[in-house]
């Protein structure tokens, strides 16, 4: 390739432009208005009011599907609820932490305590009478409950805490973190504080200790799914931020927001598609985004999740896709449970891995069958009894991209077999 310089980037923005600011396309974005959830925009100011009176705010669950608006409406009131204070002269402070990425009891407290550090480190020069950052590792949990609350007293405020993804706290076993914190106040002199827990799974407080349940459980907002008319009224919003003018084709809006609203009414989803379709658009220098765009970009995003969950099976469910991959690489014209079981056990052992019993198996193979990953087909043998007849329901470049990031892939040939059969 012969160097120009800058003609390459120089060549690109000459092209006409597809999007304005593409931001405004993203998920995470917080849109200056939220349409569609004025009941649930209200409900919660009517809570969250309390801080600006210097009074201690109720603790919430908020629960609804996924893309329905949940954590966008909390950072905006947030947000909204902090430019009052300030205007007030109110202290008030909001803190967010995604119980996704942390999701222990140390790290819950350890998170809050330097988040809460830190602001005290900005708004003053002497620190020297402030604790010391809490480590991510090391310290008794009690000592770190104790800075925290140290900080949280070193100055009259009203502090709203969002827990995010709350409910993976109960799946991973930490819920006793929100039996301290719904009781922190009353180890608090000075300072307020409320707690705000966004769930995608409306269930999840039935796995909850009932105590836990009485002390956060005292206001609750659902957020339903999005209908495809609302669905629209969003994308239109976002597009005329997000898109150059007169690039969007008629029906686009109208095919993604349908495309979602299938989808359990997820606006994430209707934004990821209405922003690939975008790009698609971009890559091929294209004038407008069209539905042909919208429907590549529909694949495209299957494709890419099919992948991501691939990537986030087990390594036992991993293995058991794999050793489908293989033999269907060999031509087997039917794949047994008993063929797979057999590959399955020999790649266990090459990666030096416990082998699952067949039934263990059979489940989890019935689990990708659930995922869509594969098609697992229930056949009678006779009087030999029934068995599965599998075969993958992806592409098999696709489960080898998934996989091999992981886990070393060799061929069907090179495996040490327990049983002489000619498998396929």
């Amino acid at each position: 390739m012969q160097k120009k310089s800058g003609g390459i980037f120089k060549e690109l923005l000459e092209n006409k432009q597809i999007f304005k600011d593409r931001e405004y396309l993203r998920p995470s974005h917080i849109p200056e208005n939220l349409p569609h959830r004025d009941e649930q925009v209200n409900r919660l100011a009517r809570i969250w009011v309390a801080p600006l009176r210097g009074e201690t705010p109720s603790n919430v669950f908020i629960y609804g599907k996924t893309g329905t608006g949940k954590t966008a409406t909390v950072k905006y009131l947030m947000e909204e609820l902090e430019h009052v204070a300030g205007d007030l002269s109110r202290e008030v402070e909001v803190s967010y932490l995604n119980c996704e990425v942390v999701d222990t009891k140390y790290r819950i407290l350890a998170t809050l305590s330097n988040k809460i550090r830190e602001t005290l480190v900005e708004e003053r020069d002497d620190v020297s009478d402030l604790p010391e950052e809490v480590p991510m590792t090391g310290w008794p949990t009690d000592e770190v409950y104790d800075n925290l609350l140290t900080l949280l007293d070193y100055r009259k405020q009203v502090i709203i805490v969002t827990l995010d993804e709350i409910d993976r706290l109960v799946s991973k076993g930490t819920s006793d973190v929100l039996y301290l914190l719904s009781r922190i106040n009353s180890d608090l002199d000075k300072t307020k504080m409320g707690v705000v827990g966004i769930s995608n799974n409306l269930n999840f407080v039935s796995d909850l200790d009932p105590r836990i349940v009485s002390s956060l459980g005292e206001e609750e907002v659902v957020f339903p799914p999005y209908d495809a008319n609302q669905l629209e009224d969003i994308l239109e919003e976002r597009s005329e931020k997000g898109f150059a003018d007169g690039v969007i084709e008629e029906g686009v809006i109208n095919l993604c927001a349908a495309h979602a609203a299938r989808k359990h009414g997820d606006a994430r989803k209707a934004l990821d598609l209405l922003r690939n379709a975008g790009e698609i658009a971009e890559e091929e220098e294209a004038q407008k985004v069209t539905t042909e765009h919208v429907t590549l970009a529909s694949r495209k995003i299957e494709h890419d999740r099919m992948e991501e969950a691939i990537q986030s099976l087990p390594d036992q469910s991993k293995l058991v896709l794999l050793s489908v991959l293989l033999l269907q690489e060999r031509k087997a014209r039917k794949i047994g449970t008993g063929d797979i079981y057999e590959v399955y056990s020999s790649l266990c052992r090459q990666h030096g891995w416990d082998v699952l019993t067949r039934r263990r198996v059979s489940g989890l193979i019935s689990e990708l069958d659930m995922m869509g990953v594969i098609n697992a087909r229930v056949v009678s043998n006779g009087r030999y009894g029934r068995t599965k007849e599998v075969e993958l329901n992806v592409d098999p470049l696709q489960v080898r991209s998934a996989v091999q990031k992981e886990i070393y892939i060799q061929d069907l040939d090179s495996l040490p077999l327990s049983k002489q059969k000619k498998l396929g």
